[in-house]
């Protein structure tokens, strides 16, 4: 069982699930990673080499564990690596599809800093065809990309919408600057036509969180409180996962808004609250399992 909060919905269990452990940095939110840091600590065991902990490494013999697993959980898949990573065969990732499409009771989050290969994967044909049944859309799998800034949310969350999945989301953790999602983007048809579509027309859940651990970078409250207004207006799940090493303090005016100043008050005192209110909503489905 996990302690990760956005995976303990609609009264499951929340699990991870490493078939693959390991990465590389691709871009600023990588800068300290939390399963590199745990990792290390976990050198020589586990599964982790010695000399290399985080090197990207693929666990063939943890590719049955949801098989096993008798009650119906909500699974990050990979939390302690990148399940597209360039390193990694489709093969393997297939065969990774295949359990998630055997296992339906479960409901399993895909996460990826690498959207081009999540597309690639199940758009072409060998990718579509490598997962036994031809299926490339589970009903049970939700897809998603970690975007910090506005810059890395422009390059991954287009290839997020173009990617076939039963629920798309986006995990803004850790934020490191403003992101809108009104920007429009062109999105081919199944007719071969393009339309105009701001992102938010194809995402199902927000997730939202400030970094912890060593050296962490504070997140400034109005940069939340633009992604909650967002996903308000557009009926969008949002989950504020933390505040993480960092907390808004008083800085004397009468209003929410007064609380600008950041201070470094450690994970579990800064919480979780955005302006005296606890945001923790899921996608809109009925039950583990479906979308």
């Amino acid at each position: 069982m996990t302690k990760i909060e956005w995976t303990h919905r609609l009264g499951t269990k929340g699990e991870t699930w490493n078939p693959v452990t390991g990465c590389t940095k691709v871009s600023p939110g990588c800068k300290n990673c939390y399963a590199e840091r745990m990792s290390k600590r976990l050198a020589g065991r586990f599964g982790y080499p010695k000399d290399e902990p985080f090197a990207v490494t693929l666990h063939s013999d943890r590719l049955s564990r949801p098989l096993h697993w008798r009650k119906a959980r909500t699974v990050f898949v990979c939390s302690m690596g990148d399940l597209f990573h360039d390193s990694i065969p489709f093969s393997y990732i297939a065969s990774v599809w295949n359990i998630m499409e055997t296992a339906r009771k479960h409901t399993f989050l895909v996460l990826t800093k690498r959207p081009r290969r999540m597309h690639e994967f199940l758009t072409t044909s060998y990718g579509r065809f490598a997962v036994r049944g031809y299926m490339a859309e589970l009903p049970n799998c939700w897809c998603g990309v970690t975007a910090e800034n506005q810059a890395i949310a422009d390059e991954r969350i287009p290839l997020l919408l173009r990617t076939p999945a039963a629920v798309r989301f986006v995990s803004i953790e850790p934020m490191l600057g403003p992101i809108s999602f009104y920007k429009t983007y062109l999105l081919p048809m199944d007719d071969g036509a393009l339309i105009q579509a701001t992102a938010m027309q194809g995402i199902d859940w927000v997730i939202c969180g400030g970094e912890s651990g060593p050296g962490a970078r504070p997140m400034k409250p109005d940069w939340v409180r633009s992604i909650r207004d967002q996903c308000f207006a557009f009926d969008i799940p949002f989950f504020f996962k933390q505040w993480g090493e960092w907390s808004p303090v008083w800085d004397g005016v009468d209003t929410f808004a007064g609380y600008d100043t950041m201070m470094k008050v450690g994970k579990r005192h800064a919480g979780h609250l955005l302006d005296g209110v606890e945001h923790h909503e899921w996608p809109h489905v009925t039950s583990p399992g479906s979308a």
